[in-house]
């Protein structure tokens, strides 16, 4: 290894899209990509292509490869070095995540061709919550079910609440770290909250898939059961469209009804502006099911030091940010008008003397990856 700062190459891959970079344990990126449209293959020109530009390039060349993997299962509890055995576990979690376990291995197996012989490490979105009580992550079903299918709260995000949870203690700096209780809002298309109680989740929105929870950008979040059971029955509903349904046609987008079928949360912030009662209802609906969401999470730690915002709405939606808080007061969180509105990378925008600090947290998911690959490989962290 050279005597330059460790690099590591990180590969987030998506359901559509990859992000590259090459960052250092201190959190400099030295190199980075992004592929908007990717065929999830390991054979994608755009992606042999940049691989093969690191690789024959002896200054930009990474020296250990760190992959985000949406889920773990109940098998991969942490970060773990990628093997014949590992990737065969990640395959087999695939009709719990069919959008992305697949695209997670075709990211291993580039890498490998461009970069033979270099370690990889795979870090899990369900990981983080892998620390939830068993009184927040066990379902009130029945027992032979659970054993035989396992099913569990597994939670999402990992990476993002883990990362925004320790950073929101630099710019809020607790007395008691030990006993520091923040609620991370991760937003975006996809969205959930996680209660973290001194560096450890405890609880969160996002259950068995990532379908549970929050009103998403298509996803509708926590329903009746019952009333899901009710349109498959008798065929009122085909399965595949219930599950289409539920997955891509409802939260803001099901909510809102826009023409072109959008679920972004700025067309239906435009429409309610200009007078569409279904997308003032949208947000009407966001808004509740986030205060709500956030005050259970506080219950869950039984108590708020805390709140931050990260993800494309929480970092960059002051209305959002602003409709939440006006709904919290009574936890003790109020928002400096001026400091949400121009909040900008890392901020806290808390009015003064609130009692709860609320911060904005840029995600930063490649840091948190490249963390997990310094805990597998200590030489990476020198």
């Amino acid at each position: 290894m050279s005597a330059r700062p460790p690099r590591v190459l990180v590969l987030n891959a998506g359901s559509s899209s990859m992000k590259l970079s090459v960052v250092t344990a201190r959190g400099a990126v030295t190199d980075s990509w992004d592929i908007d449209v990717w065929d999830g293959s390991a054979d994608d020109p755009e992606l042999r292509g940049y691989l093969g530009r690191l690789a024959g390039g002896r200054d930009r060349r990474p020296d250990a490869i760190g992959h985000r993997v949406v889920h773990g299962g109940s098998t991969f509890t942490s970060a773990v070095l990628v093997d014949d055995d590992v990737r065969a576990g990640i395959a087999a979690l695939t009709p719990l995540a069919p959008l992305h376990q697949p695209r997670a291995l075709a990211g291993i197996a580039a890498a490998a061709a461009a970069f033979p012989g270099l370690p990889q490490v795979a870090c899990f979105d369900t990981a983080f919550h892998a620390t939830m009580p068993a009184r927040a992550s066990t379902y009130a079903l029945p027992a032979g079910w659970r054993e035989r299918f396992g099913l569990r709260k597994f939670g999402f995000h990992g990476l993002s609440h883990s990362y925004a949870a320790r950073r929101a203690a630099e710019l809020a700096p607790p007395a008691d770290p030990a006993g520091f209780k923040v609620v991370t809002c991760h937003l975006g298309a996809g969205a959930s909250l996680a209660a973290v109680h001194g560096g450890r989740s405890v609880d969160t929105t996002m259950g068995f898939t990532p379908v549970d929870g929050l009103v998403m950008a298509t996803r509708c979040g926590s329903v009746d059961p019952g009333l899901v059971a009710w349109l498959a029955a008798e065929d009122k509903v085909g399965l595949a469209d219930l599950s289409r349904g539920l997955e891509h046609g409802s939260g803001l987008a099901g909510l809102a009804s826009l023409p072109d079928g959008n679920g972004d949360i700025r067309a239906v912030e435009a429409a309610a502006e200009a007078g569409d009662q279904a997308a003032a209802l949208a947000l009407a609906v966001h808004a509740h099911r986030l205060i709500a969401g956030i005050a259970s999470m506080a219950a869950a730690m039984n108590g708020l030091d805390a709140l931050a915002f990260t993800g494309g709405i929480g970092e960059h939606d002051a209305k959002v940010r602003a409709a939440a808080a006006a709904g919290l007061r009574f936890l003790g969180v109020r928002l400096d008008d001026r400091r949400n509105a121009g909040a900008h990378a890392d901020a806290d925008i808390s009015a003064d003397g609130a009692r709860v600090r609320t911060v904005v947290v840029t995600a930063r998911e490649d840091l948190e990856i490249a963390r997990g690959v310094a805990g597998v490989l200590p030489g990476i962290a020198s």
